[in-house]
């Protein structure tokens, strides 16, 4: 293993906990409650503050942000976390704050990519091999799970979740729980397209498993039935698997509605006509 080296112009302070291996360049800074596992690298110029934990062989990038105080206003100087796991690329500029409220936590899997700009805000959860792409933000308490791929400037509100394998398109607006493995866009009203396809074949899903959930997405959002009658339809009539369950349980347990299923017709069609703007 290679042996740590922090660059004399790099300020850690005493209390920081460093693995083996771990290389701090040039103007960075890690706080004192930081630890920082083994053979993880902090490029120049970056922050590390807050009770943070950077797992084994993270990188962050130049002028990245992690663990630095909430945004929330609702913050009074409780003592909050930052997990960050294994492998993963925390590009420039990416800002992750720490959470809110006492003894609450920020937690990113392993393998993670974030590209520059991105946000993540306070009690984020983020699975495994999640990537954001350039600029797109999450607010509080938002539920990212596994192999999540989101496109640039896409914005999640508050609360939402965001199913294992689906892909976002860019510049879009999340407002609504997204299924998982599916696909879909909409900057003003979310629209899922159908299955991530590609994402499963990718992901060496099997082809009875890319039939099952065919199946159970042509029930929910093109058989005309309720959530709920579509849910006990799919339940009585497609055989169980994994993927089948996940997309029961995820349903089921939704608080926000699913994107797609018109719990956001008030929202404006998108924009037709330049001469429209002024009517906004």
């Amino acid at each position: 293993m290679k042996k740590t080296e922090i660059h004399p112009t790099a300020v850690v302070e005493e209390g920081a906990q460093i693995g083996k291996g771990v290389i701090v360049e040039p103007y960075a800074i890690v706080k004192k409650n930081v630890v920082l596992e083994d053979l993880v690298v902090i490029k120049s110029h970056a922050y590390v503050d807050g009770h943070t934990t950077v797992g084994k062989g993270t990188t962050i990038f130049p002028f990245a942000s992690v663990g630095s105080k909430t945004q929330d206003r609702k913050f009074k100087g409780e003592k909050t976390y930052v997990k960050i796991g294994q492998n993963c690329e925390i590009r420039e500029y990416v800002t992750i704050n720490s959470s809110c409220g006492e003894d609450s936590c920020v937690t990113i899997g392993d393998d993670c990519l974030f590209m520059a700009y991105c946000h993540v805000a306070h009690h984020c959860e983020i699975g495994n091999h999640v990537t954001m792409a350039n600029a797109s933000m999450l607010a509080g308490h938002v539920t990212i799970e596994d192999c999540v791929t989101i496109g640039g400037m896409t914005a999640v509100h508050q609360f939402c979740r965001l199913g294992a394998h689906s892909m976002i398109g860019g510049q879009s607006g999340i407002v609504h729980d997204v299924p998982p493995y599916t696909v879909g866009f909409g900057s003003r009203r979310y629209r899922i397209g159908g299955l991530n396809l590609i994402g499963l074949r990718r992901r060496k899903f099997s082809r009875e498993d890319i039939a099952a959930l065919n199946q159970a997405y042509k029930i929910t959002y093109r058989s005309g039935l309720s959530l709920i009658e579509a849910l006990e339809k799919i339940e009585n009539e497609i055989e169980p698997n994994p993927c089948i369950i996940h997309w029961l349980n995820f349903a089921r347990s939704s608080k926000r509605g699913l994107s797609g299923l018109g719990l956001d017709e008030s929202a404006p069609d998108e924009l037709e006509k330049p001469q429209d703007l002024v009517n906004i």
